[in-house]
Order: structure tokens, then C-alpha cells, then sequence
């Protein structure tokens, strides 16, 4: 063994060429591959469509929740009223809240608020006395005396009624930030509410449920033979 270096090198052995159906059969693999891969979801799809296989959503679809409470019947009554009439109105209550000798843009609560809601007349048949009917089998006639109509408190739409616009102070705003005040908005309903029956006491309702329950009874008493039917109302 010396130490002179190498005079002649092994020779270069050039690499091996592919074989010709190498290339060709990993193509013939991916093509078997991909029809036996359209073969399984054409298959799942057929089966799907005729509800052998279960359907599988989107796993990060929405979802809700419901944790409410079963309805609970807290009291029920018998009802002898004739709903003669009703009327449906409309109100914009703009209300404003703020303090004196300080500016609006410091304390302000102002609400515009459009409400639509609806007030039934009916005539009440359970305060009728005993001498409200007379019947006259002589000539088959009867009278009868109703008390006067009266008007329900206004039931405010909330699918109709919605708020227009809000206006808050800076310290308002600040405010909310922390809590909130549910009171602001049943003030404004409140006031909707109040407004609306107002309107339908001036709207002729009234008049109108008269008219309505007269013509009913005036129908169904002539069905069973009576000939005259006067109808008379007691004041408000």
C-alpha cells in the first residue's frame, strides 16, 4: 500500500433507461384510478337519491337550540261578548328624554316609533238584566236593551310596528355600554298603545258596533218569527 494517489478512476456507469411500458402503465393505473373513483359517487348518488343511504349535511351548517320553557295555562274564562267591530290604526310617537340645563349631545334619548295596532268594539251580553228582553207573543215583537259598546285597549302589531330612528347622548351611550334599559322601549309602547285608543274613541267604532250588533239580532230573531226587533243601547 503506498501513498501516491490514484492514477485511473473506475468508469461511469450510466443510468439505467426506463423500461417502455413504465411511463404508460402509471398512466393506465391513474386513468383505472379516476373511472373507479367516478364509479363509487355515481354509485353513492344513486343509492342517495333512493334513500338507501342516509344524507350527510353540511357538518358546519347552523344550528338552533331551543331550551324553552312548555306553556303553561295560568287562567281561562268564559266569554259572552259580541265583537261588533274593529279598526286598525297607525301612530308615530316621537319621544324624547333629557335633562335640563344640559346639552342634548351630552344627555338625550329621543325614540321615533311607528306603531300600527287595532282596537275591537263589542257589546258585552253578560251585564244584561233581567228585563232586558221583552217579547210580545202577540204580535211578535221584542225589545231588548244592550248595554252601551265599549272599546278594548289597542293591541299593538309588532310585525308592523317598527322603530324609525334613535338618538343617544354621548352619557347615554356610555351608559348602555354597561346595561341596557328594556323600560325605554315598553314606554314607547305604552304610549303607542294609549294614542291608538284614543284615536278609536273619536273614530266612530262605537257607532258602527251599534249598527253591526242591531243588524245581527235584527237577522237572527226574524229567523225564528218575530216580525219587529227594536234595539235600543244604554248611555256610555
Amino acid at each position: 500500500m503506498t501513498d501516491e494517489p490514484t492514477r485511473e478512476y473506475p468508469e461511469a456507469v450510466p443510468p439505467a433507461e426506463p423500461s417502455p411500458g413504465g411511463r404508460g402503465g402509471v398512466l393506465r393505473v391513474a386513468a383505472f384510478g379516476g373511472v373507479v373513483f367516478v364509479l363509487l359517487v355515481g354509485m353513492c348518488l344513486g343509492l342517495r337519491a333512493i334513500n338507501v343511504l342516509p344524507e350527510f349535511g353540511n357538518p358546519f351548517s347552523d344550528q338552533e337550540t331551543d331550551r324553552s320553557q312548555p306553556v303553561l295555562l295560568q287562567s281561562m274564562r268564559d266569554l259572552s261578548r259580541f265583537v261588533a267591530a274593529d279598526g286598525t290604526f297607525q301612530v308615530i310617537v316621537d319621544l324624547q328624554e333629557n335633562k335640563e340645563n344640559i346639552p342634548d349631545f351630552l344627555v338625550n334619548q329621543r325614540t321615533l316609533f311607528v306603531g300600527s295596532g287595532s282596537v275591537e268594539a263589542y257589546v258585552d251580553f253578560a251585564s244584561l238584566a233581567d228585563d232586558a228582553i221583552v217579547i210580545n207573543t202577540d204580535d211578535d215583537t221584542v225589545k231588548i236593551s244592550l248595554p252601551a259598546p265599549q272599546l278594548t285597549q289597542a293591541a299593538l302589531d309588532m310585525e308592523r310596528s317598527y322603530v324609525v330612528a334613535e338618538e343617544r347622548g354621548l352619557l347615554n351611550r356610555i351608559s348602555d355600554a354597561f346595561r341596557s334599559d328594556p323600560q325605554q322601549q315598553q314606554r314607547v309602547y305604552a304610549e303607542a298603545q294609549r294614542r291608538i285608543t284614543e284615536a278609536a274613541r273619536g273614530s266612530g267604532l262605537d257607532q258602527r258596533a251599534r249598527e253591526n250588533t242591531q243588524k245581527m239580532l235584527v237577522s237572527l230573531l226574524a229567523r225564528l218569527g218575530y216580525t219587529q226587533v227594536t234595539v235600543t243601547y244604554a248611555n256610555p
